[in-house]
């Protein structure tokens, strides 16, 4: 029989918890007929043999995400119905496949109203690693965005989980890994509610008030510039982007200083803000127009991550920046061949008006570097090309020098979040170059998610930096059967891992 952990994922959990879950979900760990579930012992006497018969069938196959259901009415088990989710070896490693099964396992036991479930943790790897990707899985899974629905939502609550272990193994000293992935679950969740949220009820200025109070309660020191503090400090960028919209620009920062942490490093998450997408003058097509609200997800994902490195105490300084704006066509509205000055002077020739992102990176770099940053990272849903170069797959990465990238993808490997690195050669900068001003801010059809890269590393002061392009990534169309349609909330869990990690040099 499975032993429950001290820990759950939503409610406090003595070892007898698990007996008022309702569900127990199994995840299989490659081919059915191959995994025996041996560690189970009397789990298919407990299904009548209905479990033999459907790996046996081929009924179910254990197939990624592939889900079989039955009751279970063997004496000494305490759940009514078994869940199997297919959770096969992949190359992310063993808990990537198990934070996946269990944000599988939740969005099946909120459709199903169960009030609690239990998940088996049954998998080689740490523990602990294992716990907190679970932790993780079963809060993300466990999300539905129904704020705006008039009737009922249709599927029960997010549903609490009881973390098990098949014979006890594992559970000493888990108790704190699943307890922090329910707190980068919740911070991944914050994310995607900000990421989801319409323009109409998402300005600038609302965006920074949700911001601040989504961390205030963590610790995490919070300003906010409005347009006059922003005009002081010279960000033409950010100006330039907002000044065709009736929402004027908001500068947010967010200092996480802890008194015992050491005065370096000090690590800068830079996240766009843009809170709605037209494109400006150089108006974008009308399909698809509507996902546009998400183009904030990176400042989403940085104000996700801030909260939870404020919750789990990091011992390191993190910064947090999200320029925030709404980019506008109007009779004010900045036009293609304006030249802008950013907050350190450089000048940019503007003639894309939908390259406006890189613009506001731009003077919230400089920023970050002002505020004593000595490493850097951006997030963005920058670029279209990134979208064709990677699909939603992967974000890109764009990185300096090699340690700082492999830190980035040790991170992201560590959190299930994949980033495939994008180079950044001299001939993309070449195509930046303006005849009358310092930079263009497109370069061409030709390697555009490269080019944009190109043109943030000029407002970097040659400091670590890395680059990450969520265009793909940020939100998904339809429901997947570990994720609700819209936002992802990508790259809170990687900016968390980034924090914690050991890479002082």
């Amino acid at each position: 029989m499975p032993t429950t952990t001290s820990a759950t994922a939503g409610a406090s959990g003595a070892p007898a918890a698990a007996a008022d879950a309702t569900l127990l979900a199994v995840p299989v760990l490659g081919d059915a007929a191959a995994d025996t579930l041996d560690d189970l012992p009397g789990l298919d006497a407990a299904t009548g043999g209905v479990l033999a018969q459907a790996r046996s069938s081929g009924a179910f196959r254990g197939k990624r995400r592939e889900t079989f259901e039955t009751a279970l009415t063997g004496a000494g088990w305490r759940a009514s119905r078994l869940l199997l989710v297919g959770a096969p070896p992949g190359p992310e490693g063993p808990a990537a496949r198990l934070r996946e099964a269990a944000a599988v396992a939740s969005r099946v036991a909120r459709a199903r109203r169960v009030q609690r479930f239990a998940f088996v943790c049954r998998s080689d790897g740490e523990p602990a690693e294992l716990a907190q990707a679970v932790g993780e899985g079963v809060v993300s899974g466990g999300f539905a965005d129904t704020r705006y629905k008039s009737e009922p939502e249709a599927d029960g609550p997010a549903p609490a989980c009881d973390v098990v272990w098949p014979d006890g193994k594992g559970v000493t000293g888990t108790t704190e890994a699943v307890a922090r992935g329910v707190t980068i679950g919740a911070a991944t969740n914050l994310a995607r509610e900000l990421a989801n949220q319409p323009s109409n009820l998402l300005p600038p200025a609302v965006f920074a008030e949700r911001a601040v109070e989504a961390v205030a309660e963590t610790g995490v020191a919070t300003q906010v510039l409005d347009e006059t503090a922003i005009r002081k400090l010279g960000m033409g960028l950010l100006l330039g982007v907002g000044q065709g919209s009736a929402a004027p620009p908001r500068l947010l920062i967010m200092r996480h200083e802890p008194s015992d942490a050491p005065a370096e490093p000090v690590l800068a998450l830079v996240g766009k803000g843009v809170t709605f997408d037209t494109g400006g003058i150089s108006i974008k097509p009308a399909a698809g127009m509507e996902w546009m609200k998400s183009d904030m997800a990176g400042g989403a994902a940085v104000v996700g991550a801030m909260r939870a490195i404020g919750a789990l105490g990091v011992p390191r300084r993190v910064l947090g920046i999200v320029p925030m704006a709404e980019n506008m066509p109007g009779g004010r509205a900045t036009r293609p061949g304006d030249i802008l000055t950013g907050a350190g002077g450089t000048t940019v020739e503007v003639l894309n008006t939908d390259a406006e992102g890189r613009l506001i990176l731009g003077d919230a770099l400089w920023y970050a570097r002002e505020c004593g940053a000595t490493h850097l990272v951006d997030v963005a849903t920058l670029t279209g090309a990134c979208v064709i170069a990677l699909g939603g797959a992967a974000s890109g990465l764009f990185a300096r020098p090699s340690a700082w990238s492999d830190a980035l993808r040790a991170a992201g490997a560590r959190a299930g979040e994949r980033v495939w690195p994008l180079p950044l050669y001299e001939e993309y900068r070449e195509q930046l170059r303006s005849e009358l001003a310092d930079l263009k801010n497109i370069g061409g059809r030709e390697g555009g998610a490269c080019t944009a890269a190109a043109f943030l590393d000029a407002f970097t002061g040659g400091l670590p930096w890395a680059h990450i392009d969520i265009a793909g990534t940020a939100w998904i169309e339809k429901p997947r059967e570990d994720a609700a349609a819209g936002a992802t909330g990508v790259m809170v869990r990687t900016l968390t891992r980034l924090a914690t990690d050991d890479w002082n040099w």
